[in-house]
C-alpha cells in the first residue's frame, strides 16, 4: 500500500467515524462551569435522532438484536432503579448477587445443566459467572484451563486448539495468556475439521474449541465428535455459543435439526453464551458457565494479603455494573420461554426467507449452512463491491475475508414485515449495479476489505488497522 493511498484511508476513515466536528463543541478540558444539564441531554438527544434510524429500520447486521421500543423503555426503567449498584460491595446491593446467580442458573438450565446432576456416576455441579461480554467469557475460560492444566496437569506451555473460523477473542486470550494457539482449518460446509483437530493434540494440550454456531458464517462446528476427542484425552471442551445459545434451545423445540452442543454432552466442560445478544439484555453482559464448580474455581482471584484488606473478584473487573446483571435478569422474567421461542421462529423464518433469495442469485453462493447468520460470496463479482452498493441503500453488514464474503446477522429487528423481501431486492440490485460498473471504484468499508484481501504484507493492515484506533480517540 502506497504512503499516499494510506493517508487517503485515513483521512476518509477519521471523517467516517467523526461526523459531529462540525455540528457539535468538541471538548478538551474540562469547562470551567459545568454546563447545564438540560443541554447536555440536549445534545445527547440530538445525537441519537441521527445514530437510531441506522438500527431501528433493522438495516443493521447485528449490533442490535431486539429493539422494540417498550423492551428498550422497560430494560432503561430496570437499569435506573439499579443504576447505583455494584456486586464488588454484597453487603450493600445483595439484590445484584440474587440478579447475577439467577441470570447463570436459568442459562445452565436452558443449555440442560441438569443432565450433569442427574448422571449417578458424576457429582459435579454446573456453575458460572455474569461477564461483560462474549470477549470476557471466552478470556476467562481460556485463562481458567490455562491455571487448571498448569495445577493438576503441569503443563507450562499450554496450548489450544481452535477452528479459524472461532472468534477472534480465542486469539486475544492467547496473546493475554500466553497460550500457544493452533489453528485447525474447516471443511467445505465450514465446520472445524475433526482428523486435523485429532493431529494436533500434544501432551501440552489444554483445550479444544467448537462454536456453536461460528460467527462468520453461521454453522455449528461437530461439538459431539470434538467434546468426545477431547474427553477421551483428558482435555477441556469449550463451546463458544456466545451467539447461538439463546437461540438454538429453541430453535431444537420448534423442530429445527439441531445437533447436541451442551451439557448433555459429557465431554463439553464449559460454555459461553450472551445476554446481550439474543437473551436481549442491555449490552454489557454474558454468562460463562463450567462443568463444575471445582473448575470455575480456577477463574476466580482471591488475594489474602493486600493491606487494603481481603479482596476477591468472580471476572476481571473489581467494580461492575450492577445494572447491567439486572437488565439481564429482568429480560430473561419478561421474556420468558414461549417469548424467546416466538422471536426465534420469527427470525429463523426470516432466515429462511433470505437464504432462497440468495440461493436464486445466479452470480452468489451461501456459505455452509447456516440458520440465520448468514454468509455469501461471488466467484463472478466483486463481493466487496456489492457489500458498498449495499451500504448505499442502507444496510450496514459485515465483511468477511478468507474466502471474501459478506453476512448479514439477522436480528429481531429482521423479522418487520417485508425487510427480507427488500434485502433481497437491493441485493438483486447491487449484484447488477456492479456486473454492469465491474471497474467503478466505491465508498465504504467493502473498499477497506479489497484493499485488505489484495495486501501480501499482513503486517501492514495490522499497522493500518492500530492508525484506525488511534483515529477513535484523537479530538
Amino acid at each position: 500500500m502506497a504512503r499516499k493511498t494510506t493517508e487517503e484511508m485515513m483521512q476518509e476513515l477519521e471523517y467516517s467515524i467523526k461526523p459531529y466536528r462540525k455540528d457539535f463543541k468538541t471538548f478538551t478540558r474540562l469547562p470551567k462551569d459545568g454546563r447545564k444539564k438540560e443541554e447536555i441531554i440536549k445534545e445527547m438527544e440530538a445525537l441519537n435522532a441521527k445514530e437510531e434510524p441506522k438500527w431501528k429500520d433493522g438495516f443493521v447486521s447485528g449490533a442490535v438484536y431486539h429493539g422494540d421500543e417498550d423492551h428498550i423503555d422497560f430494560l432503561n426503567q430496570v437499569y435506573v432503579l439499579n443504576s447505583q449498584s455494584n456486586p464488588l460491595h454484597t453487603d450493600v446491593w445483595p439484590s445484584t448477587t440474587k440478579f447475577e446467580a439467577e441470570v447463570v442458573a436459568m442459562t445452565a438450565n436452558m443449555l440442560n445443566a441438569d443432565k450433569v446432576t442427574e448422571d449417578p456416576d458424576c457429582d459435579d455441579e454446573v456453575g458460572g459467572v455474569v461477564s461483560s461480554g462474549g470477549t470476557e467469557s471466552i478470556l476467562l475460560a481460556m485463562k481458567t484451563y490455562r491455571d487448571w492444566a498448569r495445577d493438576m496437569k503441569g503443563i507450562s506451555k499450554p496450548e489450544m486448539i481452535v477452528p479459524r473460523t472461532a472468534h477472534a477473542a480465542f486469539d486475544k486470550a492467547s496473546q493475554y495468556f500466553n497460550i500457544n494457539m493452533k489453528r485447525i482449518p474447516v471443511d467445505e460446509g465450514c465446520k472445524a475439521d475433526l482428523s486435523k483437530t485429532k493431529d494436533a493434540i500434544t501432551d501440552n494440550t489444554i483445550v479444544i474449541v467448537g462454536s456453536a454456531p461460528s460467527f462468520p458464517h453461521g454453522t455449528i462446528d461437530p461439538i459431539e465428535e470434538l467434546s468426545e476427542l477431547a474427553r477421551e484425552n483428558d482435555i477441556g471442551f469449550h463451546t463458544d455459543a456466545c451467539l447461538g445459545g439463546f437461540i438454538l434451545p429453541w430453535a431444537a423445540k420448534l423442530g429445527y435439526d439441531i445437533p447436541p452442543f451442551d451439557f448433555r454432552l459429557p465431554g463439553v466442560t464449559s460454555i459461553s453464551v450472551d445476554t446481550h445478544k439474543y437473551g436481549y439484555a442491555a449490552k454489557g453482559s454474558s454468562v460463562i458457565l463450567y462443568r463444575s464448580l471445582e473448575l470455575r474455581r480456577y477463574q476466580f482471584y482471591t488475594t489474602t494479603d493486600w493491606p487494603g484488606g481481603l479482596y476477591l473478584s468472580p471476572t476481571f473487573a473489581g467494580s461492575r455494573p450492577g445494572a447491567l446483571s439486572a437488565t439481564a435478569w429482568a429480560a430473561m422474567l419478561a421474556i420468558g420461554e414461549e417469548g424467546y421461542k416466538e422471536i426465534a421462529r420469527k427470525i429463523l423464518e426470516t432466515g429462511a426467507k433470505i437464504k432462497k433469495g440468495i440461493a436464486e442469485i445466479p452470480e452468489l453462493y451461501i456459505l455452509g449452512d447456516p440458520l440465520w447468520d448468514i454468509a455469501f460470496s461471488s466467484e463472478t463479482v466483486d463481493i466487496y463491491k456489492i457489500m458498498d452498493y449495499m451500504g448505499e441503500k442502507k444496510w450496514s453488514l459485515n465483511g468477511l475475508q478468507m474466502p471474501p464474503a459478506v453476512h448479514i446477522c439477522l436480528t429481531h429487528r429482521h423479522s418487520q414485515a417485508g425487510l427480507a423481501e427488500k434485502f433481497i431486492e437491493d441485493l438483486k440490485s447491487a449484484v447488477e449495479s456492479v456486473k454492469a460498473n465491474p471497474d467503478k471504484e466505491t465508498e465504504g468499508v467493502g473498499r477497506l476489505y479489497g484493499m485488505s484481501a489484495n495486501i501480501p504484507v499482513k503486517g501492514v493492515m495490522d499497522a493500518f488497522m492500530k492508525r484506525y484506533l488511534d483515529l477513535l480517540y484523537k479530538i
